[in-house]
């Protein structure tokens, strides 16, 4: 009876905050208290290896950095976690990167149990998607495909990993290699052996592999859903021509113009530096490789400090723009950028509509993709600013830092655990802001119901430029 009556009482209670708070308020809250049960976790000493002290501090970092699953530390993961604990890590990543609503929508749906209309609200919050029809079968689809994924590849890796002799136990080769390949696929970019994938910078098919698996998991769960229903169609051998959805086309188009440009530019910078000791196919390759790995993942075949500052701009940029919207990854998103650039070339064209692939874009999102732009670049201006004024390290580690926090990469010049505190505060800050999203923090702060004035005011025109 007792517990019908605290049930009960949940219930009523959790309907009272349902109806206070908008859907993304909540989202956030859920990531705030999976933060906390993160930090909770890392203090257990099933996790944690004989002796390990880390202060409080740099956990509450680690913890921020692994739900927002960036890669950013302030200590040696392989010195303070265990085998046990790395396997805690994985787990998180998947919450962190594939989102808490995908993972508990997905076990719903295994154990039958219905899913309401406020969970598909906070599903949608969560996902970033623009209506309700199609979520939950969007979260069975994609969440299937990248569990399959994951666990082929992480098959193929442990399999390669043993037989090129990387590992000479098999469990070993079969421990890392699921890693990597949750790794690659999550966007992660944690280093638990020290050394992140450097041993393997001379390996073609671990290198394009791992490239093949961070685009999987950074070009956006819709593209994804939309490459299903694709060859889904093809099997059928339908007459009707199937369609992409203009934010499949876009994502695409978007994530490959960044990722051909990235990589002429690092080959340009680099050919004469870094990479002059390496034949014309190797260093294509490593072009293609950061060009692919700065968009989210953070994995790194060199050391980057052996990178032309200009190189490092180069990071910094592809880092802050990030990967798609509704994937594992960070930044003000494809789109965001696909979009302005698409505005600017309308207005020079003196079009007042911004059309492609036959469709209208919404002015909606014109409008939201300059907000994002221009709030994520003063945001981290300001945290330059800040930082270089508390910080005792160079300009430009400070600029990849603060570009590798928001975009949720993990790429760091080796300054993260020499930060003040103020400065770790300051980038975990921006881990989180860069997983919620710079829409969603500055709408976290409007009221749920907003009242419409009625009315409009007398245009008049002001002089520009």
């Amino acid at each position: 009876m007792k517990f019908d009556r605290r049930v009960n009482f949940l219930k009523k209670n959790w309907r009272k905050i349902n109806n206070r708070f908008s859907s993304i308020q909540i989202i956030v809250f859920y990531y705030l208290a999976m933060t906390v049960l993160s930090l909770f976790l890392f203090s257990l000493p099933i996790f944690r290896e004989p002796g390990s002290h880390v202060s409080f501090l740099d956990m509450v970092f680690m913890a921020i950095s692994t739900i927002s699953v960036t890669g950013l530390t302030t200590f040696d993961i392989n010195s303070v976690f265990n085998d046990t604990g790395v396997l805690m890590l994985e787990v998180l990543f998947h919450i962190g990167g594939l989102g808490i609503m995908m993972i508990t929508t997905f076990f719903f749906i295994v154990s039958k149990r219905r899913i309401t209309l406020k969970q598909r609200q906070l599903i949608m919050t969560d996902m970033n998607q623009p209506r309700l029809s199609g979520i939950v079968n969007l979260i069975r689809i994609t969440f299937t495909m990248l569990l399959a994924i994951e666990v082929l590849f992480g098959t193929i890796f442990s399999i390669y990993f043993y037989f090129a002799g990387y590992y000479h136990k098999i469990s070993q080769a079969v421990f890392f290699g699921f890693y990597q390949a949750i790794s690659a696929v999550t966007n992660s970019g944690f280093d638990v052996t020290g050394e992140s994938i450097i041993p393997f910078s001379h390996d073609v098919f671990f290198i394009i592999t791992i490239m093949v698996l961070i685009f999987i998991g950074g070009i956006g769960f819709p593209v994804l859903m939309d490459f299903h229903g694709w060859i889904y169609h093809k099997k059928s051998k339908s007459r009707i021509p199937f369609r992409f959805s203009l934010f499949s086309k876009i994502a695409l188009l978007a994530f490959f113009v960044l990722f051909i440009g990235g990589t002429v530019a690092i080959w340009l910078l680099e050919k004469d530096h870094n990479f002059s000791n390496m034949g014309l196919f190797d260093q294509w390759l490593n072009s293609s490789f950061y060009s692919m790995t700065t968009r989210n993942a953070g994995l790194q075949i060199h050391d980057l400090n052996l990178f032309q500052n200009t190189t490092l701009i180069i990071f910094s940029l592809l880092m802050f723009i990030g990967c798609s919207p509704s994937s594992v990854g960070g930044g003000i998103r494809t789109t965001t950028i696909a979009i302005i650039g698409l505005y600017l070339y309308s207005f020079l064209k003196n079009e007042n509509d911004i059309n492609i692939f036959g469709r209208k874009i919404a002015q909606e999102d014109v409008r939201k993709s300059v907000v994002v732009f221009m709030l994520s670049a003063g945001m981290c201006l300001f945290s330059i600013l800040f930082l270089t004024a508390t910080e005792d390290h160079s300009l430009i580690s400070i600029i990849v830092e603060v570009t590798s926090a928001f975009g949720t990469t993990g790429l760091s010049l080796g300054i993260t655990d020499d930060l003040s505190n103020t400065g770790k505060i300051m980038i975990a800050v921006l881990m989180f802001i860069g997983r919620v999203g710079m829409l969603y923090t500055l709408m976290l702060f409007v009221p749920k119901e907003t009242q419409d004035l009625g009315y409009e005011f007398p245009e008049e025109k002001i002089i520009i430029g």
